[in-house]
């Protein structure tokens, strides 16, 4: 068999088990699913598998992908587990009270957690569940929104959806500001064979709300898992969503997620996407601006060593006048690593008026680390403020030396440096707790 014929056979058993799980979950198709899948389904059949001879993947090998047969899973393989070491704190004695747990893409009741007395503070209409159990009056704005933006622009997204059976919801009502952070704790489990998660999110913050979500992966086991997860956020005029993304699977975990945005007029959203495991792993971040005034800040920072890969793609199309994005990607990469990142920042005729700057900078721990850095901005409007750049740089020695002549030995101030070129990433999360356990891990594995 030819390698193209390989990976279309081994596309095509992804996709058969994707429809045969839709259909055996036919409780789901109240909430509109089946036209979803269906669609899905349709655009997975018309796609074939990334390889590095296409523009957007040709510095991101997944062909190792094609040697592990991932099923997908049917159930969570939840008996006996213990999240003890997988809640994140918001004290030193306490774990996020609000937290949506998944195992294996199915919502996991027993091990969530949504405090009663904060149920009151949450406010009328606000909803944090799963599908099942979302009420008659959100599964409209389900039906409306589930899969119906930009979700089909690649096969991975697609396949997500196809075999789409259960997701996390978050619903904000107007006006509604919910102080507490959502945590949601999604979690691949492997069992006997290898197996294909497929999470799904959709947050939606209606006019004037506001929310700061955490989406947190993980995986438990030896066995080599494959995380494909699609999140869709839907940020309404004058709401603000705040996105704290932590990947941090193990070294034989693959994990391929996107993050769909739309922002309406004069909406603010920030993400900030922490990539610290998997063997392959790669973002996909697209922000759409639907209305105009719109404000959106993208902060990333991907620590990987041994021969990790993390790619980090981002896009924002900035479609409507007096649009304002931030973005700064930070990359340390140390042993073997390869990191890539490729930030696309669109401005049409329409667009005057935006001011968007972009900057990627990457920490190289060692002279077989590398990085690749593709920086663009694809502008036709005549009057806007773009920027964007991209440095690539080892730690300086004349820094280390000045640390050792204040009697910092040299180990120590190698890890000093790299901690502060972390922690101006890790320093605009808004969750004390999870900034400081952040900055423990990046203390520890430090060079």
């Amino acid at each position: 068999m030819t390698q193209i014929a390989a990976r279309e056979a081994y596309l095509a058993d992804l996709l058969s088990q994707c429809r045969q799980l839709g259909k055996a979950k036919r409780e789901s198709c109240s909430h509109g699913l089946k036209e979803v899948r269906d669609m899905a389904a349709e655009y997975v059949l018309s796609s074939r598998f990334p390889t590095t001879k296409d523009e957007e993947w040709r510095f991101t090998d997944i062909s190792p992908i094609l040697e592990t047969p991932f099923q997908v899973s049917d159930v969570n393989h939840e008996p006996g587990l213990s999240l003890s070491q997988l809640t994140l704190p918001v004290s030193d004695k306490q774990a996020l009270p609000l937290r949506l747990v998944f195992v294996n893409g199915y919502y996991a009741p027993h091990l969530s957690s949504v405090d009663a007395s904060l149920v009151p503070a949450l406010g009328l209409g606000v909803f944090v569940g799963n599908l099942s159990q979302a009420p008659a009056p959100i599964n409209v704005h389900i039906r409306e929104y589930l899969g119906k933006n930009q979700e089909y622009s690649d096969v991975f997204s697609a396949l997500n959806l196809t075999g789409i059976v259960d997701a996390a919801v978050i619903y904000i009502p107007k006006n509604q500001e919910i102080e507490t952070p959502i945590h949601i704790l999604y979690i691949t489990m492997g069992g006997e064979t290898p197996i294909l998660s497929q999470p799904h999110c959709l947050v939606i913050a209606e006019p004037g709300s506001s929310v700061t979500l955490v989406e947190d992966y993980t995986t438990m086991g030896n066995s080599p898992g494959f995380t494909n997860a699609l999140t869709q956020v839907v940020v309404g005029e004058n709401a603000a969503v705040n996105h704290i993304r932590l990947q941090r699977e193990t070294q034989v975990a693959v994990h391929i997620g996107k993050s769909a945005i739309a922002q309406a007029r004069d909406s603010r959203y920030t993400c900030t996407a922490v990539s610290l495991g998997a063997k392959i792993s790669r973002h996909n971040l697209e922000v759409v601006q639907t209305g105009v005034q719109t404000e959106t800040t993208l902060n990333g920072l991907t620590m990987i060593s041994g021969t990790q890969l993390a790619d980090t793609h981002s896009a924002i199309m900035l479609n409507h006048p007096y649009g304002k994005s931030e973005q700064l990607q930070k990359n340390i990469i140390g042993d073997k690593a390869h990191a890539v990142f490729n930030g696309k920042i669109c401005v049409p005729k329409p667009a005057q008026l935006t001011d968007a700057g972009q900057l990627n900078r990457n920490l190289l721990l060692s002279n077989k680390a590398r990085v690749d850095t593709k920086p663009q901005l694809e502008i036709t409007a005549d009057n806007v403020k773009c920027s964007h750049g991209a440095t690539v740089s080892q730690l300086e020695e004349d820094e280390v030396f000045y640390l050792q002549s204040r009697g910092i030995d040299q180990d120590a101030a190698r890890k000093l440096l790299v901690y502060a070129f972390a922690m101006d990433i890790l320093y605009r999360i808004p969750i004390l707790s999870l900034r400081e356990t952040l900055s423990q891990y990046v203390s520890a594995h430090s060079v």
